[in-house]
């Protein structure tokens, strides 16, 4: 089972970068779309959908296939530094993730909690953090 359940973890890691790189863009979108009520719908309707199709399922899915994971090489897994650092990193992107989320809702309500640029710079963290997570995973430096 536990070849199963790698496959569907990378898949749905997949699923979930993408929405986490995706959905910053279309906030900064919504943002420099004010004053034009039909691109700020149609931005929210995006975002939206991007949350509730790919953001929600593919987090839920991935710690859960995680999990299943963890379970079934535990006694391998729990002695392993490079495991613990990743897990540390995944539990940072979960933050990251729920940190847009809400920004996300915000900026549907209409506020403007920050500055295009700052969620454009904002937006790089999900990718350089999987950057760092895929290292520990293939190469296993420690």
């Amino acid at each position: 089972m536990f070849e199963w359940f790698r496959a569907f973890h990378i898949i749905f890691v997949i699923a979930w970068m993408a929405g986490l790189l995706l959905y910053p863009r279309l906030l900064v979108y919504r943002m420099e779309a004010a004053g034009n009520p039909g691109f700020e719908a149609a931005m929210d309707a995006a975002a939206r959908r991007t949350r509730n199709i790919i953001l929600m399922p593919s987090i839920i899915l991935v710690w859960l296939m995680g999990l299943a994971m963890f379970g079934q090489k535990w006694d391998f897994l729990v002695t392993q530094a490079w495991f613990w650092t990743k897990i540390v990193l995944v539990v940072g992107l979960s933050g990251v993730h729920g940190y847009l989320i809400g920004l996300g809702k915000k900026v549907a309500a209409g506020e403007r909690p920050v500055e295009p640029k700052r969620l454009r710079m904002l937006n790089e963290i999900p990718m350089v953090i999987a950057i760092f997570v895929v290292i520990l995973v293939v190469v296993k430096p420690f």
